[in-house]
């Protein structure tokens, strides 16, 4: 294969801020990933120390046939599922920032959200319309057949988002693996931070779980695929509440007024996050030069490009795909190392929605 120094700027600056290091050949080239990256403005990234159970090709050799390539089969069935239904993509997005992020201080991503049960993460209010589940039991199955008793569900959501992210048109990424299950789930942990707060709340939300300003930036960027629902930015379009917007575009808001009359409960109807209709379904900055055009559909998502603490970022992304590109593996990286369980804590469970 050629390799181009865009590749090996992409490639080296992919692991940005990870505190681990290692050897990677591709095409007989060699390259020496960085141990400690910088956070893409010069100063030392805000990256934690990775999880030591956490590793590349954690799974390799690990089957009863030990040929069996883990996350090879993940991901022939994501590209199977995003050929009949490229929504997956969001779908994956949302339940793996809500695995991650659910716990208060306690754990993150050790697939809890799965686990069925009235009082269960599942079904907090947060998490009522996150979906994706059986999609994540009929990987689990497969692999189960293959592998039985080895896959955590922690890794199957990492493995599956990351490829649905390429799928998608994002970056391509080195993700690893070995994260365990989590033996509790109570929707009475889950503390998302949620979209009608101000960038300063959200800003302590995420610094709470060690991610800066531009890094939640960043993420709240993987809007650049899915939908809302009326419920979310109704109360923008009309002027008769405190949440009204008087600066989102006109055109915007006549569109969205059509499909969220005032008053009405259609939770049925639905916008997309990134109105750029060619984008609405690509993992790309799109989304930013929307918000920057004030056609954020999320109260959340438009204050990021009013915000003095974040306006700057939303800009320089806006303009640089590259760079939204490389930024968004990084903190994708760091989101799915967050607050792990390895080694011989938790479990692999054997059926996603239940404990063993």
């Amino acid at each position: 294969m050629v390799v181009t120094a865009e590749f090996i700027l992409i490639l080296i600056t992919s692991y940005v801020g990870v505190s681990w290091g290692f050897g990677l050949e591709i095409g007989g080239f060699n390259f020496n990933l960085p141990l400690i990256g910088d956070g893409g403005n010069g100063s030392p990234s805000s990256y934690a120390p990775g999880p030591p159970g956490l590793q590349v090709g954690f799974y390799e050799g690990r089957c009863p046939d030990r040929t069996v390539d883990v996350e090879a089969l993940v991901a022939t069935t994501v590209q199977e599922q995003f050929r009949k239904d490229p929504t997956i993509l969001p779908a994956l997005l949302r339940m793996q920032f809500h695995d991650c992020f659910v716990h208060v201080g306690i754990y993150g991503c050790d697939a809890s959200i799965l686990i069925a049960g009235t009082s269960s993460e599942k079904n907090a209010g947060a998490n009522l319309s996150v979906r994706g589940y059986e999609f994540i039991d009929a990987v689990k199955a497969a692999l189960e057949a293959e592998c039985p008793g080895i896959v955590s569900c922690a890794d199957i959501i990492a493995v599956a988002t990351k490829v649905a992210i390429k799928l998608g048109g994002g970056p391509d990424y080195v993700v690893q693996t070995g994260r365990r299950d989590g033996l509790t789930s109570s929707m009475d942990d889950v503390d998302l931070p949620s979209p009608f707060i101000p960038v300063s709340q959200s800003i302590s939300a995420f610094r709470a779980k060690n991610f800066n300003a531009e890094e939640m930036v960043v993420l709240l960027g993987c809007h650049t695929v899915g939908v809302a629902h009326c419920e979310f930015f109704q109360d923008r379009l009309y002027n008769d509440n405190d949440q009204f917007d008087p600066n989102m575009d006109a055109n915007l808001r006549k569109h969205l007024m059509l499909a969220c009359p005032r008053g009405s409960s259609a939770s049925n109807s639905v916008a997309f996050l990134d109105q750029n209709p060619p984008s609405s379904n690509k993992v790309d900055n799109s989304f930013f030069g929307q918000i920057k055009r004030n056609r954020g559909i999320l109260p959340i998502d438009q204050a990021l490009a009013r915000d003095p603490n974040t306006s700057a970022t939303v800009k320089q992304l806006s303009l640089d795909a590259s760079i939204f590109n490389i930024k968004l593996a990084s903190a994708m990286i760091k989101l799915q190392a967050l607050d792990v369980l390895t080694g011989t804590q938790g479990e692999i469970r054997k059926v996603c929605s239940k404990f063993n």
